[in-house]
């Protein structure tokens, strides 16, 4: 084979893996078209070492010689799995960059079904790719414009019950996860903790619809654990 079709197949991995990393650009995403142009270059470069490095050693016709093409190749989903990881960020209990990392391992299968020469599976891979990206992001229900917040009030004697304290929260639309508060007693006051869903700019709202009821001794508002 030709190094023009090689240098074809390399061309033509990364042109797809740099179609994904610019919808991830587009929409603000932290790996974007530079990244995933490079990690396709990368594993269509791996998988065209991986199935001509041999032709390119000048065996001769007698030596013996066995070459397993798949290992570099395996290697590649193993490696593109570290650097995926290091696209997911999780902040409390809300975990962001995995469709990011499952991108990159897309572009790294892109790129090696490009330098194994079948052009037309990495052509509909980026085709499959790009609409579950851009076309079913649509049907996907996303939470942007809501926050999670671990609450910890302190209440006293003349406070009210919690079920008054949580439907004062509903009214105001955030959401108390059920039966998830805990209780402690010291000295005649109740510390009670639990998670909550608010609206993004509503600190102010979770507060004032706490701290208006009486036996209301001190709040407190955190990232969840």
């Amino acid at each position: 084979m030709g190094h023009w079709e090689l240098l074809a197949r390399l061309m033509v991995g990364t042109i797809f893996g740099a179609i994904i990393g610019y919808e991830r650009q587009f929409h603000g995403r932290p790996a974007g078209l530079r990244t995933h142009l490079l990690v396709a270059l990368a594993s269509t470069t791996f998988m065209i070492v991986s199935t001509h490095f041999v032709y390119f050693q000048h065996y001769g016709k007698e030596d013996l010689v066995a070459i397993d093409t798949s290992r570099i190749a395996a290697s590649v989903v193993t490696g593109v799995g570290f650097l995926g990881g290091g696209a997911i960020l999780r902040t409390g209990v809300n975990v962001q960059g995995l469709t990011t990392a499952a991108g990159l391992w897309l572009v790294a299968a892109i790129g090696l079904s490009a330098g194994g020469g079948m052009y037309a599976i990495s052509a509909a891979a980026t085709a499959i790719g790009v609409a579950a990206l851009t076309v079913l992001r649509r049907f996907e229900r996303k939470e942007d414009d809501v926050v999670r917040r671990r609450i910890m009030v302190t209440l006293d004697d003349a406070a009210p019950p919690l079920s008054t304290l949580f439907d004062a929260l509903r009214t105001k639309g955030i959401m108390v996860a059920p039966a998830e508060y805990e209780k402690h007693v010291d000295e005649g006051r109740v510390q009670v903790t639990f998670n909550a869903r608010l609206p993004k700019n509503a600190s102010d709202d979770i507060i004032a619809a706490i701290e208006t009821h009486p036996g209301v001794r001190h709040i407190r508002m955190d990232l969840p654990e």
